[in-house]
């Protein structure tokens, strides 16, 4: 199943500097592994916020959750889930 997902991250304002460099830079390598796995095929960035819009690639709605709860930022993110199906006018998809 694909999901598209809205990620927007609230780092703590008193969080130190050098803490939230060192997640943000654990957090790179656990999303670049999901691409590279097929489980996170498209990112994008959202312009003037510290937000993105990604396609997720899960077998389940659990799998899904383990892979965002995953996430070092989890904590200080909130996430807008929409599961996607094909649709029928779309040339790529055969029918």
């Amino acid at each position: 199943m694909q999901y598209l997902i809205r990620m927007d991250v609230y780092p703590p304002k008193d969080m130190p500097e050098e803490e939230f460099n060192r997640i943000k830079a654990v957090e790179k390598a656990y999303s670049q592994d999901l691409q590279k796995k097929g489980k996170w095929p498209h990112i994008w960035r959202v312009v003037g916020a510290y937000s993105n819009y990604s396609i997720f690639e899960a077998e389940s709605n659990d799998e899904l959750h383990a892979m965002l709860q995953g996430l070092p930022l989890f904590p200080y993110s909130t996430f807008q889930v929409t599961p996607l199906a094909t649709h029928p006018s779309d040339i790529k998809a055969g029918k």
